[in-house]
């Protein structure tokens, strides 16, 4: 599995492993470490680094780190870094808190090796868990398709391996991996998901869930980056760009597939510097569409407002510019309404 994906990723010269000491970041450095005493994947030369981040969010995380750091060492990889971050809330929960920089140290530690790829330990079991959660909220496809194997430098070789796998890699290696005591903390939606929701699946539709849900999530990645690529480029044919707000026709987006229109009036959002809607607050931008004369605004996320500009509104305004736009350059008449994105910042008191 990791050498395909290192195959698959070009055959990075310099590799990181992203260790916690946990069984499956540790059982995934046991094996990098084969080819980097070997020195090479399929014949191109590699070498094998790894970062341990500590979060400092539990007592003794320092020693926890250290003696990972150690284990690595003895393992062969070279260089071992530790990473000591500060995890600040985002708002987003302490989960995403922790993800947010622990990424952070990981880009920061590759980029100062000039790393090609970094090389993550998560499971078939934490694909599952995930596409789990993403039902759970309600989540839409690009959700619902979990982690990708590879997405930048961050590749994830492992997550056609079931859990009890890495245990055993681990066993045959006569390594002693650290268990998180937060993986079966139940404040954490994953963690009961973990230790009581999975376990119940299993037992009352059989074995086999995980995989699924995994099969599942490949699926859907298929399905989420072919609407990404078709709403990409009908956004970049459809946006107007006036300043720093970005407007688009009504009558185009009205004939859009509504899976390809809520994509594009997320995109609007995002680009001027909103964040991602919600599914509720998608639908009220759309609604827009169908209203009468011009309406709004709706506020989205991260500050954006959009609202309605009905076609005798911009006739009128065309009316009062003149005859000619920006620089003698001649205006187009309207023949439709727009969606107007625009981004209010945060008035100084």
């Amino acid at each position: 599995m990791l050498q395909d994906a290192l195959a698959e990723s070009g055959y990075p010269g310099r590799v990181l492993v992203a260790c916690s000491g946990g069984p499956d970041s540790l059982a995934l450095a046991a094996v990098a470490a084969y080819f980097a005493r070997r020195g090479h994947v399929d014949g191109r030369p590699v070498t094998v680094g790894a970062v341990v981040v500590d979060h400092q969010l539990q007592p003794g995380s320092a020693d926890v780190a250290a003696r990972t750091a150690e284990t690595l060492r003895d393992l062969g990889l070279d260089p071992v870094q530790i990473r000591t971050v500060d995890v600040a809330s985002t708002g987003f929960g302490p989960e995403a808190a922790a993800r947010d920089a622990r990424h952070a140290a990981l880009e920061a530690a590759a980029g100062e090796w000039e790393a090609g790829a970094i090389l993550l330990g998560h499971t078939l079991d934490d694909q599952a868990e995930q596409v789990l959660l993403g039902l759970a909220r309600g989540s839409g496809t690009r959700s619902l398709a979990g982690m990708r194997p590879a997405r930048g430098k961050l590749l994830r070789p492992f997550l056609g391996l079931r859990r009890a796998d890495t245990l055993e890699i681990c066993r045959a290696e006569d390594l002693d991996p650290w268990h998180d005591p937060s993986n079966s903390d139940p404040a954490f939606a994953r963690s009961r998901t973990r230790v009581e929701v999975m376990p119940v699946l299993e037992e009352k539709l059989g074995p086999g869930v995980a995989e699924s849900l995994a099969r599942t999530a490949a699926i859907l990645q298929l399905d989420a980056d072919y609407l990404a690529d078709v709403a990409n480029s009908t956004y970049e044919s459809l946006a107007e760009y006036d300043g720093p707000d970005i407007s688009l026709p009504e009558a185009a987006l009205t004939d859009l597939a509504p899976a390809i229109r809520f994509r594009v009036i997320a995109m609007a959002a995002a680009g001027v510097g909103g964040q991602q809607p919600s599914y509720q607050r998608l639908l009220a931008a759309e609604a827009l569409l169908r209203r009468k004369g011009s309406a709004g605004p709706v506020e989205l996320p991260g500050g954006v407002s959009v609202y309605r500009l009905s076609l005798a509104e911009l006739q009128d305004r065309e009316r009062a510019q003149g005859p000619s736009g920006t620089e003698g350059v001649p205006r187009e008449a309207a023949r439709c309404g727009k969606l107007v994105f625009r981004l209010h910042k945060p008035s100084r008191k």
